[in-house]
């Protein structure tokens, strides 16, 4: 029996690591998209790609969206919080902020899950283990990134707390995506791209007039990534996670995610990072090891 739960908690870390991989290298596929496409229009067509991407596994699944009223409010909560907001406000912050600086402030979200347990929700444990767990994976994305990464801090002001309300509605996501636990996954997340589909779309026509951009083929294949890979297939796995992780656990992932978005920075775009790197990459580890090691019922 041990043997068996340790195997299902390995496998439910390791789509953690597939989902903080999806989402990190996002950072460095918005920054690359958003060369020639608007922040709004960008989301909009992510949203709309994955949402169609997700309809076709749902009909190939012989799945079937709801159809009462009550799931369908609660999925537009969901996706405001998810989609609609957390990566509109992100992706105008990201035109003022470093990619590394984005990283560390968006990681921030297993913080605010924790604290919104502790004083408001309280629907999972809330221990020491839990906390220090989640301070100690910010010590780690700070390290990877280096803390030279925060010396921006003040500077631009505005972004870099859009970038925060990134965070906090990331984990207002994750408290409150445990209300779909009576639907499949993939239910979930078709309905949530829906709705943000319905409501960025016309906001794109309205602001930006698409039609009259130019986008670059490198801006183009970013935003097809992000829509298939980033999008459709890291929602599947997320509400899958926030059934078997809980809120807190699918939301350290951002520390991994950190890692990797700063990882891929290096690599790709040659962007300086801490030799204390290292170091950084186990604090996060460690992090989310402690934040979703299993607890005794």
């Amino acid at each position: 029996m041990r043997s068996r739960q340790t195997e299902k908690f390995g496998f439910e870390l390791a789509l953690l690591v597939v989902l903080a991989f999806l989402w990190g290298s996002s950072y460095l596929l918005i920054r690359v998209a958003l060369d020639t496409i608007p922040p709004i229009t960008l989301i909009a067509v992510r949203v709309l790609i994955a949402a169609l991407f997700l309809l076709i596994v749902m009909s190939v699944r012989r799945e079937r969206l709801p159809r009462d009223f009550r799931t369908w409010r609660l999925l537009f909560v969901q996706a405001v919080l998810n989609s609609i907001g957390a990566w509109t406000v992100l992706a105008w912050g990201q035109q003022y902020v470093e990619s590394s600086l984005a990283s560390v402030l968006n990681s921030t979200s297993p913080i605010f899950v924790f604290l919104i347990t502790l004083f408001i929700t309280r629907h999972e444990p809330t221990g020491i283990l839990r906390i220090s767990g989640a301070c100690l994976g910010v010590v780690g994305v700070a390290l990877i990134v280096g803390v030279d990464a925060l010396n921006g801090l003040g500077q631009q002001i505005a972004a870099q707390l859009a970038i925060l309300l990134g965070a906090v509605l990331y984990a207002g996501a994750a408290i409150f995506g445990r209300k779909f636990a009576h639907l499949p996954p993939i239910v979930t997340a078709t309905g949530t791209m829906i709705w943000a589909s319905i409501c960025l779309v016309p906001l794109s026509l309205i602001i930006d007039r698409p039609w009259m951009l130019r986008p670059s083929s490198s801006s183009l294949l970013a935003t097809l990534i992000l829509a298939f890979f980033c999008t459709g297939g890291a929602f599947l796995i997320y509400f899958r996670l926030v059934r078997t992780l809980g809120s807190m656990g699918v939301a350290s992932q951002s520390y991994l995610r950190a890692g990797v978005g700063v990882l891929l920075g290096w690599i790709v775009l040659d962007e300086q990072i801490s030799t204390i790197i290292g170091v950084g990459l186990a604090s996060t580890v460690l992090g989310v090891v402690a934040i979703n090691f299993p607890r005794k019922k």
